[in-house]
């Protein structure tokens, strides 16, 4: 027979006080988005809730928004030039980000707190100090307005996502296991291919998906170091803003969030396969 616990008044209200404070704070965070995708579906050019919106008219509402979209050359190119540099970024972030995760998870790495540091830094540093730095240095080697430039920028704000996953995932791996497949003949590679990736794949996958994330949102670099031609999501819209604003942005930004949603459910359902995987130990 189960007892129920009864907590006193005081604690009771504490936690209804706490829970209260916690929807409040996430009811404050989301309101924003709320608002940014119903305006997204506007029949009228308006940033604002018209009548036929308030009394729910059918007529109030179209996705010419969500066309123009896609008759816009402008929006195309920074689309293309956001799922480009994105996915070139994210690669080059991933394999670099796990390669030194593997590195600092060694015992014999030599100063690996100061290296640690150092590779975390584009996380810490204000990303308007990153972006100027990497202006002045980019420019002596003519990478300023080129696609390299931007991909090797966005690569290095998603190397420490990549870095903590894989050190996370690294903390809970037997390295007794990549030995015994080096004592049974097989190479370092093989070793890493067969053995550590599949064990540390969920931080992989996980870093990448953050860097990702990362690359499509930012800004300050792309305003930085990019051209014309290199003219991303973000670096339209702000540009939408300054100079003709009609609520395409909001169905950008919408689309934005449908798509961080995405990103979110997908870390969620990775991480609900990775504890599933995860085998429980039997006492004999």
């Amino acid at each position: 027979m189960s007892h129920r616990i009864h907590y006193p008044l005081p604690h009771t209200l504490g936690r209804l006080a706490l829970k209260l404070l916690a929807w409040g704070v996430l009811f404050f965070l989301v309101l924003p988005l709320l608002v940014v995708v119903p305006l997204s579906f506007n029949a009228e050019p308006f940033f604002s809730f018209t009548d036929g919106m308030l009394r729910l008219d059918p007529q109030a509402y179209s996705l010419k928004w969500y066309g123009a979209i896609f008759d816009s050359p402008e929006w195309l190119l920074a689309i293309r030039n956001s799922i480009v540099v994105g996915v070139c970024a994210t690669v080059l972030a991933t394999v670099l980000g796990t390669l030194a995760a593997l590195g600092l998870a060694s015992p014999d790495m030599p100063f690996r707190r100061a290296i640690t540091a150092l590779l975390l830094s584009p996380m810490i540093v204000p990303l308007i100090i990153v972006a100027a730095g990497m202006f002045f240095f980019y420019a002596r080697f003519n990478l300023v307005g080129s696609y390299t430039g931007v991909i090797i920028a966005h690569a290095a704000l998603g190397v420490p996502f990549v870095i903590i996953t894989v050190t996370a995932t690294l903390k809970g791996f037997d390295t007794s296991l990549y030995k015994a497949g080096l004592s049974l003949g097989a190479s370092p590679a093989r070793a890493f291919r067969d053995i550590t990736l599949p064990i540390i794949k969920p931080g992989v996958i996980a870093g990448a998906l953050f860097a990702f994330g990362t690359s499509f949102d930012e800004i300050v670099l792309v305003l930085f170091l990019a051209g014309p031609e290199q003219t991303t999501i973000p670096r339209q819209m702000f540009s939408g803003l300054r100079e003709q604003l009609n609520p395409t942005i909001l169905a950008v930004a919408s689309l934005l969030i449908f798509l961080s949603g995405a990103l979110l459910l997908a870390l969620a359902l990775l991480k609900r396969q990775r504890a599933g995987r995860r085998p429980s130990r039997v006492l004999s």
